[in-house]
């Protein structure tokens, strides 16, 4: 069931948003990146609730929403290894 909403999510946030300007991640081709899907499945393994995932300008998973405190977060993350590349509080 988590995997069916995490793909609509991707689905819908992909197309329905445009993509952020932003920090740089990569200029790797997306055949080497992480699958989406995955990467929004680290996230919610990690129990950060998703408000907005988005890919940017500068080749980063964006992801916006908050943490497991509930405290908000903006982070951009390499689409690649999926390592932080800059985090912050909203």
């Amino acid at each position: 069931m988590k995997v069916r909403v995490i793909c609509a999510a991707v689905a819908f946030l992909t197309a329905a948003t445009p993509a952020l300007a932003s920090t740089f991640c990569t200029a790797a081709p997306r055949s080497t990146w992480l699958p989406q899907v995955e990467m929004l499945q680290r996230l919610v393994d990690a129990g950060y609730t998703i408000e907005r995932f988005e890919i940017t300008d500068g080749g980063c998973y964006h992801f916006q929403g908050y943490d497991k405190a509930g405290k908000p977060l903006n982070i951009d993350f390499s689409p690649v290894d999926g390592q932080v590349v800059q985090k912050r509080s909203a």
